[in-house]
């Protein structure tokens, strides 16, 4: 059917006309200059947006080049080491923007403490965390028995000046830097599976387990025991088997690593702390841009006072643990303790001899304790 002309039809034709028109004529202008003009504001915006992503996102250390950092250490997950080390790597690659990263490897997977250190000094690897003292001996003054009692004594040390002094002489002599020195684990216990150890003769006739530090063997030594080197790693079995009747270590290692397991014996004898050096091959230490190093170095203090953190707060709850598992804990009056420190005050003398630390760093050192708050 053919549709009407109808006049009301028209009328509104007319109207949507008109107003078409006006709506353009507000716009300024025709339809094209409409969409023209939308399209040069759209543009704008984009451009506004890309420039403020770019300022935003810049990145200072993109024309400082990429590093990879292979690190190894021997304590297994869980370890205060272990954790400390995971966040320090996380630490550098946020602070570098992911220009630095960090590879870690932990629980012995790089061999043991002394072959990752003779990689570090090789330049196969990039550093390693321990308490391995073979080519930085100086360091093992820090171990003399006895020498401090509290953790405010520990921090004086491992921050003085004398420590730093010290580290310093590595690069020198062994081709590494030590861009950290913090806690390894906490005060080391005595354990054996043989009987309790309450005074200085109980260890008489015992077979210790020792990583070879010449501080440990003289001690032990100096208290009657015969020692034994077992690396960290084999310690396990080697008290399972009897290779060694006991040994020493933190509560936190002795935990993690299970030792309460082949071990029915302790005492909290509080004998010794070891410093824990972060050692960097020097080389290529010193091939990292400044911006680098110095964030690196930031990234480590924080990671030694981290790992000091998680000692103290574990060490507790790990020595409850050991208690859980069915192990006899003993722990010395006062009086029994002097009759050991007693026992191995030739270690000092021993020390000095050997070259180990001088009497005037001996005093050095018990003065900063005397001093520590």
């Amino acid at each position: 059917m053919k549709e009407e002309n109808h006049p009301m039809k028209k009328l509104i034709a007319l109207f949507l006309s008109l107003t078409m028109a006006a709506s353009l004529a507000a716009c300024g202008g025709s339809a094209s200059s409409a969409a023209s003009s939308a399209a040069s504001t759209a543009d704008s915006t984009a451009a506004s947006s890309e420039s403020a992503s770019t300022a935003e996102g810049e990145d200072p250390y993109a024309a400082l080049g990429d590093f990879t950092m292979v690190v190894g250490h021997a304590q297994p997950e869980g370890n205060p080491r272990f954790v400390s080390m995971e966040q320090f790597a996380k630490d550098v690659s946020e602070a570098t923007n992911g220009h630095v990263t960090v590879e870690v490897y932990g629980n012995g997977q790089l061999g043991t403490e002394k072959e990752m250190l003779e990689q570090v000094v090789a330049g196969t690897i990039q550093g390693m965390r321990g308490g391995q003292f073979d080519f930085s001996p100086r360091l093992l003054m820090f171990t003399l028995p006895f020498l401090t009692q509290t953790r405010a004594q520990v921090t004086a040390l491992l921050q003085s000046d004398l420590a730093k002094s010290v580290c310093a002489e590595a690069e020198a002599e062994t081709g590494t830097v030590i861009i950290n020195l913090c806690d390894a684990g906490g005060y080391r216990q005595f354990s054996n599976s043989k009987h309790p150890i309450t005074k200085p003769d109980d260890l008489k006739g015992l077979k210790m387990r020792t990583n070879g530090m010449k501080t440990i063997d003289m001690t032990f030594q100096a208290l009657g025991a015969t020692t034994t080197t077992i690396p960290y790693s084999d310690l396990y079995m080697g008290l399972k088997t009897g290779v060694a009747d006991g040994q020493e270590n933190p509560w936190v290692n002795v935990q993690g690593m299970k030792f309460y397991e082949v071990q029915q014996y302790f005492t909290e004898v509080n004998y010794q702390f070891h410093p824990d050096p972060f050692y960097v091959n020097a080389t290529w230490w010193n091939s990292l841009p400044e911006e680098y190093r110095t964030i690196i170095s930031d990234c480590a203090t924080k990671m030694g006072e981290y790992n000091d953190q998680l000692i103290d707060e574990n060490s507790e709850a790990a020595k409850q643990a050991i208690i859980d598992a069915g192990c006899e804990i003993y722990e010395p009056t006062d009086e029994e303790i002097a009759a050991f420190q007693e026992a191995v005050q030739g270690v000092y003398d021993q020390c000095i001899e050997e070259g180990i630390c001088t009497a005037d760093e001996l005093a050095e050192m018990q003065q900063i304790v005397a001093n520590a708050k």
